[in-house]
């Protein structure tokens, strides 16, 4: 199985088309996937176009075509809970000057995109496995970040006590959500007021092929953050601001 380029949809949709070498990239990502997957069981999304949409289209659609973000400085940015590897293996084979940590707690996902980045040659990106809640706490990775991306991780207040911790002041969180509702809005609102962060954008989109709901949810860090965040393993999620 290979995977289709759908160069058109690029443009239609994010008014941006991918290089021949990134579409190789994903392509070699997409096979060494097939293969990790049929001994572990990374994701479900297999099929050629489900994995274009679920995995490349909505990984890069919610980091292209922003104008609070400088695409040219070499940003810094982590991939919190990345899993498999999305949305950060797609965002570092397209940004390549970026430098990006994928973080998760699963040792055994963490040595697959290991080998992952080896098979890409994505000498930009590192892993680090651990729990957000600890390693937001560390000094090299605490207020360092410029960009920090959560997808399907927990509800959003949860995600924004993740990631407010990593990032710098004026760093931006991106929530990648399906269903977007105001009773969450209003959660996260409240949450950030303490976390010291403010929602810049709600964008919603449409996945080209399937049609399904997607929505970005765009958090700035406007000042420092108190020292007791992120709250211990597992408080955020069983006690969420």
């Amino acid at each position: 199985m290979k995977l289709p380029t759908f160069e058109d949809i690029w443009q239609d949709s994010l008014q941006w088309q991918p290089t021949q070498e990134q579409l190789e990239k994903w392509e070699i990502l997409y096979q060494e996937l097939l293969l990790v997957n049929r001994q572990i069981n990374l994701t479900r999304i297999t099929e050629p176009e489900d994995f274009w949409e679920k995995h490349l289209w909505d990984s890069l659609a919610g980091v292209i075509g922003l104008d609070f973000i400088n695409y040219e400085n070499s940003l810094k940015v982590i991939d919190i809970g990345t899993g498999a590897g999305f949305p950060g293996l797609p965002i570092g084979i397209i940004f390549s000057h970026w430098k990006l940590t994928l973080l998760d707690s699963t040792q055994k996902k963490i040595k697959v995109i290991n080998l992952f980045l080896e098979a890409l040659k994505l000498n930009n990106s590192q892993t680090v496995i651990g729990r957000a809640e600890d390693i937001g706490h560390l000094p090299q990775h605490r207020e360092t970040y410029d960009l920090g991306l959560l997808r399907a991780v927990a509800e959003p207040s949860v995600c924004a006590e993740y990631v407010l911790p990593f990032l710098k002041l004026g760093g931006i969180g991106i929530l990648y959500r399906g269903n977007w509702q105001k009773e969450e809005e209003l959660n996260l609102n409240n949450a950030l007021q303490q976390l010291g962060g403010k929602i810049i954008l709600v964008k919603p989109f449409q996945t080209p092929l399937t049609k399904s709901v997607r929505h970005f949810i765009y958090v700035k860090k406007i000042t420092k953050i108190a020292d007791k965040f992120p709250r211990a393993v597992g408080i955020p999620k069983q006690h969420p601001l």
